[in-house]
């Protein structure tokens, strides 16, 4: 391991910053070999700072040259200040800042090369552009400044450039000076109104088309709206337009709040380590979270962008003018923002389907953070490099402990709490008690305990059991709850968690969900407040043995464990009127029956599969052909759902041990069984919906082509020719990228001896048709990394030579090492520890490039305790190798050093 460890940052250590920026005028003259960088920041002592005086002042700086420093005008000589790798140190300030709090003007000269940064941090260039990204720490990277969030300033910034490379030269705010410069250069001057720490700062160069449009607010102001694109780009980005006009009509309508500049503007950038970023009036994406078109992009891929246009617009307010006070507080703004993305998102398609999506993934990959030595509360105690908190904890559990508040106060009284938060914050770095403070005042709920989701880590576990008295007709309902221990935290206290739930009697109605103790008949649905560690509920008027319908809708991120008949699983999904439940009923009668077949397998013993589940399916089926041949309206994404098969991702989570291969073979064995016995009713509801119609990313468009591709996968287990053809067929026939990449990745994991030719078919000429568009050729990566048949991680390594790839790119990094690394779990953890090493070699190539990617590359060889004694000794092998690296990043020691402990 490396001798000088990075130094750990604690929450506890939090001083208020000793300096502030009130202004901070930037010149950037930006050129092909070197970029120069002119800062005019308007400086003083904070006075909130308990030793303020005769502290030195110290700027963040790291990877550029410092050409000069002046103090009023004043240039310092080189005795004056010092500079580290990490640091300007000013020790000597004007007399009078000291003697009476003046401010002084602090400008510096600093020469940066945006075309060597391969992090991908601060300025860089993606192709032919110029761009920015200093979220978390990234400013420090462009000039001497006080990057941290709670320093907030007005931003005054002149883009300097060549004309003819760099036509469109943009910043945050409003365009309030363009002119001309001398050898062919010009300049744009921006000026943002609003305070904003350094970290939403952004800058963008290049020679991009406008896609505009506008949008009247509530208050009858006229917002020009903007999308730049590269030329070929043009005709992707009408949904991201559309999902933004949503999105801020929406946020006026659910949360009250307006938009405030007379310009949005969104770029987007192929090269870009994160999603997006919501810098102030200035939003740089990812391209694959802006451009959208059905030839070329899933349903998938337009909800994403979708929820992402919508994520980075909503931060105006949950981020922006409202931000958080440091680091630790960052699902201050991630959680509740992606909270309002995802309600968001719900409101424009199904809810219920939209929470299943949400739940699904929480369960997998959150809880198994939750679960790993990554594990960290949603408010950290400590971190060494901020990058590798940008988490699934922060944000999606982050947006279920709002969501859980919700639930425990009422929309309306959160609804009251938002508005306090905002009004009372504006303009202001805050924190996460800030937050549920107002919360507390607009509701008259007592939040005290509920306070340990933000400082507690790991997934609690509510063990429950039921009793029903037919004597009294009561029925009583037993709750424990437990925590396991995570890094750091061995003991954990009793958690205030909202159980929302119903009782179903055996006519399948709703039962009155009265406590004892009350006068008043209750309601058919309530929440009830679990806070001790042992409690009981007891129900009064029972007059049938109910079934339980617990944490509807997920009402809390939690591990359940209710001892259900199998009998009383078919009956929720027939009879409950949730349905989220109806959902997770179908999927503990699926990992029940997996898990005994799972202990046949591994006995050596023949797979028996429950017939219950070949008759839950089937009238699955039934009912959905019944009503499209009636017209009768149903969900059919959901109908896709309650026929999809618990993935082997989440029955890894669910595994004390993960058993790979037996994982595999199981879930195989149930999805051919169901697809060969059922396959006469897939066929006719595939038919059903495999009809002509024009492309609409709309809720029912996309429900319908969910419902048959998922069709289509269970009869193309059949090994029948009719359907290898039909498969064929809509890969070669489909007009949009949904139905031809559904075809294609069925083809690609088709194990049947006369598909090898139609599959390499396909593969080559899908690439031949797309090679042109990036977006579509990393999900042609991704098919391939993500194969079960053999050969694949020999097909990865192949795919790294191919022209298309580019280790430097991070979409194409995860399209492929990343897709194969942590999605193909039957071959990256192959027993002869191939894609082990495979991985241990892309994380040391790409910690020198990219350290934040190299990080999150590390994720799957964190779990190495999950798995039998010789995978965790060969995982082990590689995280020791990538530890004594001699040039190792912060980023990747951190994951490493905590994954070997």
């Amino acid at each position: 391991m490396r001798d000088a460890q990075p130094k750990t940052i604690f929450l506890k250590d939090y001083q208020a910053p000793a300096f502030l920026i009130d202004d901070t005028q930037l010149r950037f003259e930006l050129d092909e070999e070197l970029t120069r960088v002119r800062s005019r920041l308007t400086m003083r002592r904070n006075p909130l700072y308990a030793e303020h005086a005769n502290v030195p002042l110290v700027l963040d700086g790291q990877e550029m040259l410092l050409e000069s420093v002046m103090i009023d005008g004043h240039i310092l000589g080189a005795d004056a200040y010092r500079v580290d790798d990490d640091t300007l140190t000013i020790d000597k300030l004007p007399k009078a800042v000291d003697d009476n709090g003046a401010a002084f003007i602090l400008e510096c000269v600093t020469q940066i090369k945006p075309q060597d940064n391969t992090s991908l941090e601060g300025l860089y260039k993606s192709k032919k552009m110029f761009c920015t990204q200093c979220e978390a720490e990234g400013f420090r990277k462009i000039t001497y400044y006080l990057d941290r969030p709670d320093v907030m300033s007005k931003f005054t910034t002149c883009v300097v450039a060549d004309e003819a490379r760099y036509p469109l030269l943009l910043s945050n705010g409003n365009a309030i000076e363009r002119g001309k410069e001398e050898g062919g250069r010009h300049f744009v001057k921006w000026e943002d109104p609003f305070r904003k720490p350094c970290y939403l700062f952004a800058l963008v160069a290049g020679d991009l088309v406008c896609v505009e449009d506008h949008f009247k607010t509530c208050s009858g102001r006229e917002i020009v709206l903007q999308i730049f694109v590269e030329s070929k780009d043009r005709d992707k980005c009408a949904h991201a337009m559309e999902s933004l006009k949503n999105a801020m009509a929406w946020d006026e309508k659910v949360f009250g709040r307006e938009y405030d500049l007379d310009i949005f503007m969104i770029v987007a950038v192929d090269d870009f380590n994160m999603g997006a970023m919501e810098n102030k009036g200035l939003n740089i994406f990812n391209t694959s979270c802006v451009l959208a078109n059905p030839a070329t992009t899933t349903d998938a891929g337009f909800q994403r962008v979708e929820g992402v246009v919508a994520h980075e617009y909503f931060h105006n307010w949950s981020g922006n003018r409202v931000t958080c006070r440091d680091w630790f507080q960052l699902s201050l703004k991630e959680g509740f923002t992606v909270f309002r993305d995802c309600e968001f998102s719900s409101d424009m398609g199904s809810r219920t389907v939209k929470r299943i999506d949400d739940v699904s993934f929480l369960r997998t990959a959150q809880f198994a953070e939750d679960a790993g030595p990554m594990a960290h509360s949603v408010r950290p105690d400590s971190y060494m490099e901020i990058s590798n908190f940008y988490t699934l904890t922060i944000y999606e559990k982050g947006a279920e402990v709002v969501r859980m508040i919700q639930e425990l106060v009422g929309p309306q009284a959160f609804r009251k709490g938002s508005d306090l938060y905002f009004d009372r914050h504006d303009g202001q770095a805050v924190t996460t008690e800030d937050f549920v403070k107002a919360m507390e005042e607009a509701s008259g709920v007592d939040l005290t305990q509920f306070r340990l989701w933000y400082s507690q880590a790991g997934t609690p576990k509510i063990k429950a059991s039921g009793n029903y008295d037919e004597q009294n007709k009561t029925y009583t309902l037993s709750v424990e709850q437990s925590c396991p221990a995570t890094p750091d935290q061995a003991v954990k206290q009793p958690f205030h968690i909202p159980m929302r739930m119903g009782l179903i009697d055996r006519k399948g109605h709703e039962i009155a969900l009265t406590l004892q103790g009350e006068a008043e008949r209750g309601p058919l649905e309530r929440v009830l407040n679990i806070s001790q560690q042992r409690e009981e509920f007891v129900f009064i008027g029972v007059t049938d043995a109910p079934v339980p319908s617990l944490f509807r809708g997920f009402s809390a991120p939690i591990k359940l464990s209710f001892d259900y008949d199998r009998n009383d699983l078919i009956y929720l999904m027939t009879h409950d009127s949730d349905g989220f439940n109806r959902w997770n009923a179908a999927q503990l009668l699926t990992v029940g029956v997996m898990t005994d077949m799972l202990g046949d397998y591994q006995a050596g013993r023949s797979l028996v599969l429950d017939q219950r589940v070949i008759t839950a399916f089937e009238a699955t089926l039934e009912s959905c052909v019944e009503k499209m041949r009636t017209g009768v309206e149903q969900d059919k994404e959901m109908v896709a759902q309650l026929l999809a098969l618990p993935s082997e991702a989440y029955l890894s989570e669910l595994a004390e041990e993960i058993d790979v291969a037996g994982i595999h073979a199981v879930r195989e064995h149930l999805a051919d069984v169901l697809g060969k016995t059922l396959a006469s009713k897939f066929a006719t509801l595939y038919d059903l919906n495999n009809k002509a119609e024009p492309y609409r990313a709309d809720a029912t468009g996309i429900a319908r082509r969910a419902l048959k591709n998922t069709c289509l996968g269970y009869l193309m287990r059949t090994h029948n020719a009719h359907w290898l053809e039909a498969c064929q067929e809509q890969f070669d026939n489909a007009d949009n990228m949904t139905d031809v990449s559904a075809a294609l990745r069925l083809l690609v994991n088709c194990a049947m001896p006369e598909a090898e030719e139609v599959r390499e078919s396909a593969l080559a000429s899908f690439y031949h048709k797309w090679q042109h568009e990036a977006l579509v050729v990393d999900q042609w990566f991704s098919i391939q990394a993500t194969s079960t048949l053999p050969g694949a991680l020999e097909r990865v390594r192949t795919l790294m030579q191919h022209p298309a790839f580019s280790v430097k790119n991070p979409n194409k990094v995860r399209a492929l090492i990343g897709a194969f690394c942590g999605q193909n779990a039957l071959h990256f953890h192959d027993i002869s520890g191939a894609g082990y090493e495979f991985l241990g070699d892309r994380i040391i190539q790409l910690n020198a490039l990219n350290p934040q990617i190299a990080s999150r590359l590390v994720t799957p060889l964190t779990r190495w305790k999950k798995y039998d004694s010789k995978r965790q000794a060969l995982m082990r092998a590689q995280l020791q190798r990538i530890a004594k690296e001699k040039t190792l990043s912060k980023d990747v020691y951190e994951v490493v050093a905590k994954s070997l402990k």
